[in-house]
């Protein structure tokens, strides 16, 4: 990959292991940012933005790790959507879960949805090349496993 656009970098925790030759993370997180500027300080190839500076950045490869299930509001969760496919020229890969059912503890700022009937029904250029389910699934144990698996997909 030549380029990289993750959006909902974070604190960069994850990217540590990654080798990008370009890389732009875009976060609602000012703090997030700044951490991840601080971290990265003398790594070029990566820079961070806020997701309200977005100016129609494309990247050969679009990313979103843990984020899906944190866009409550359905109207962020379409524009979110919109722009991971729009943005990318080549790949687009998501780590998050795929279900509408609320297994996990209930809070405020998670919403699980059944995001590939999105993909179905909006992004018709685009197909499943793979799928990795999480090694620790999700098992009532709050703080053991998670909900989340990748999902490969690739521009037709």
């Amino acid at each position: 990959m030549a380029s990289v656009i993750e959006y909902g970098c974070g604190d960069g925790n994850q990217l540590k292991s990654a080798k990008y030759p370009s890389y732009l993370g875009f976060d609602i997180s000012p703090h997030a940012l700044s951490l991840c500027k601080y971290l990265f300080a003398n790594d070029r190839s990566k820079k961070f933005k806020l997701m309200e500076v977005y100016r129609g950045e494309r990247g050969d490869l679009t990313l979103s790790l843990d984020v899906i299930y944190h866009l409550i509001e359905d109207e962020v969760f379409e524009s979110y959507m919109r722009r991971l496919f729009d943005s990318s020229d080549r790949f687009v890969i998501i780590y998050s879960s795929n279900g509408e059912e609320q297994n996990e503890p209930t809070v405020p700022h998670v919403k699980h949805r059944k995001f590939t009937n999105w993909i179905d029904e909006n992004a018709h250029a685009w197909r499943l090349i793979q799928y990795i389910p999480n090694k620790y699934p999700y098992s009532a144990d709050a703080n053991a496993g998670s909900s989340a698996d990748f999902y490969m997909y690739e521009k037709s």
